[in-house]
């Protein structure tokens, strides 16, 4: 089991976007944020959940004929000719890389049978990431009534779906060779930033200019999204390198670390210790100090068996609690035993 991670939100810097979020997706700190929660078109950043459900529901080496449903989209298109076959995987290249809205099409009626019956499965997919604030209406992103998300819905989403081989092989390409296609993803981060590894670009006039990106270093991710941004490439490159220079990840908790003790009511002992059960490790900057705090009413009725549960212990900030930890019980306390009476204590006590 995981520790739990609350989300502490660190006050906002200026960019140009009107929505913003940047995302520790290791330990799931809110390293910046700017109406993150507001619902707006998203354009074709849409294709993170279309390159996801297609991922985890499809064999990518399958291949498949291009149906006329798929050819002449409308915006931006990897230019599929009916009939012709292509693996899954080659569609994915198409779908994230060109942005291709035909290639969309095709996807979801191979993985969905329909277009509707695979927008279906989007947001199917929506709610079981507790994306609250997301409802899909296509695959490909285009303007639409009730086709929306938000800035904080799309970095986790961009979160989950970078933690997929397939979508990660796809999304961090820089260019592929489909046949004739030359192929070469819009992403210009891929270039720019050190450890840019994806995700999706996004545009149409009452969008604005949309980007949902991610970089790693040292094994730590973080996702950026911005949200009509006019500067995404400039705000991007400065977000990620803020968040990766202005925090570190740090183990503020291993598994069995003492982290307090709870008084026994009815106990041989008065008190026992009580361990961390699990790590806990968490992105934070040089001036912030985390401290320990035991909840409940500090105390626990005999007995106590070392290694069983004994609730948990919230790791705060400034009085903020940014995650909890289950803890057990470091040690056994036996329940006080009564003492018999006598006989005599019995009859005349």
């Amino acid at each position: 089991m995981l520790a739990a991670v609350l989300f502490l939100p660190v006050p906002c810097r200026g960019v140009s976007a009107k929505k913003a979020y940047v995302l520790d997706a290791v330990s799931g700190r809110v390293l910046y944020e700017k109406d993150s929660a507001d619902q707006s078109l998203i354009a074709s950043t849409t294709k993170i959940m279309t390159a996801l459900v297609v991922c985890e529901q499809c064999n990518v080496l399958d291949r498949m004929r291009i149906p006329k449903e798929a050819v002449g989209i409308e915006g931006s298109s990897m230019y599929l000719k009916e009939g012709e076959v292509l693996t899954i995987q080659e569609l994915l290249y198409g779908l994230m890389l060109s942005s291709g809205n035909d290639a969309a099409v095709a996807l979801a009626i191979y993985c969905g049978g329909t277009v509707e019956g695979f927008v279906g499965m989007m947001n199917d997919k929506a709610r079981v990431l507790g994306l609250t604030g997301t409802h899909f209406e296509n695959p490909n992103g285009l303007d639409a009534p009730g086709h929306y998300s938000t800035a904080r819905d799309l970095a986790v989403l961009a979160a989950y779906a970078m933690e997929n081989p397939i979508f990660y092989k796809t999304v961090s390409a820089k260019s592929v060779k489909i046949g004739e296609r030359c192929l070469t993803n819009h992403n210009k981060l891929l270039w720019q930033v050190d450890g840019a590894d994806g995700v999706k670009t996004g545009f149409t006039k009452a969008a604005g200019r949309i980007l949902v990106s991610s970089a790693t270093r040292d094994g730590r991710r973080l996702i950026c999204v911005t949200i009509h941004d006019p500067e995404d490439w400039k705000d991007h490159s400065a977000l990620l390198e803020e968040g990766f220079s202005r925090y570190t990840p740090q183990k503020i908790l291993s598994a069995g670390d003492p982290v307090g003790t709870l008084e026994v009511a009815g106990g041989e002992n008065q008190r026992v210790q009580v361990l961390a059960a699990e790590d806990f490790v968490y992105a934070l900057s040089q001036e912030e100090r985390p401290q320990l705090v035991l909840p409940g009413p500090g105390f626990v009725y005999a007995p106590a068996v070392e290694g069983a549960e004994a609730g948990w212990v919230y790791v705060t900030i400034n009085g903020t609690a940014v995650g909890k930890v289950p803890t057990v019980f470091g040690e056994t306390i036996e329940q006080t035993t009564p003492q018999k009476k006598s006989l005599w204590e019995t009859l005349f006590g």
